[in-house]
């Protein structure tokens, strides 16, 4: 069996996968459950909380509605992958081959022309320091030996699933308008 069924019932296979079989729902409603650090922090944190930390940084920043949805967006693919931790992921060669054959698909699906280089690199940089940040209030662990600044004072608490899937995509949906 090389497909997965989706919460929206779409037939997927996350190595052949086309545009038409992306749904920001599905995308939506699996980041929402899906926890970050593979679950290792004190209480559920999910990835979908993390983009949507990262959105709100990329605004403080003034970066571009583009950018902005790079954000939100660049952990898509987990939806369809899963969140492997970046200590494992590492030695994946094959599983990062798909991750950004995937990711670049979806990245494609909305923001055409694609990412420039400069914006992949701000969407990346608010990365690593929503990361560096989450780990420090979550586990008291300093990632890097540098903390990165962030311009936003992020919420890392509990929330409900559905309120968090139903901000992503309203965020989403009010990004997606700003670009045409």
């Amino acid at each position: 069996m090389s497909n997965i069924t989706t919460y929206y019932n779409h037939s997927f296979n996350p190595t052949t996968a086309i545009l038409d079989d992306i749904d920001i729902r599905d995308i939506a409603h699996s980041l929402s459950l899906l926890c970050r650090a593979g679950g290792h922090i004190p209480h559920f944190y999910s990835v979908a909380q993390h983009c949507l930390n990262c959105l709100e940084e990329a605004r403080a920043r003034q970066y571009s509605s583009r950018v902005q949805l790079g954000c939100l967006l660049h952990d898509a693919g987990e939806a369809y992958l899963s969140d492997i931790t970046r200590p494992v992921k590492k030695f994946l060669p094959k599983y990062r081959e798909i991750e950004n054959q995937l990711q670049t698909l979806i990245f494609g699906k909305w923001l055409s022309p694609n990412l420039t280089t400069e914006e992949i690199k701000q969407v990346f940089e608010i990365d690593d320091a929503m990361l560096y940040h989450e780990f420090l209030q979550l586990t008291g662990k300093q990632l890097f030996e540098t903390a990165p600044s962030i311009q936003v004072t992020p919420d890392f608490s509990f929330a409900d699933f559905e309120k968090i899937k139903e901000q992503y995509l309203s965020e989403f949906t009010s990004l997606v308008a700003n670009l045409n």
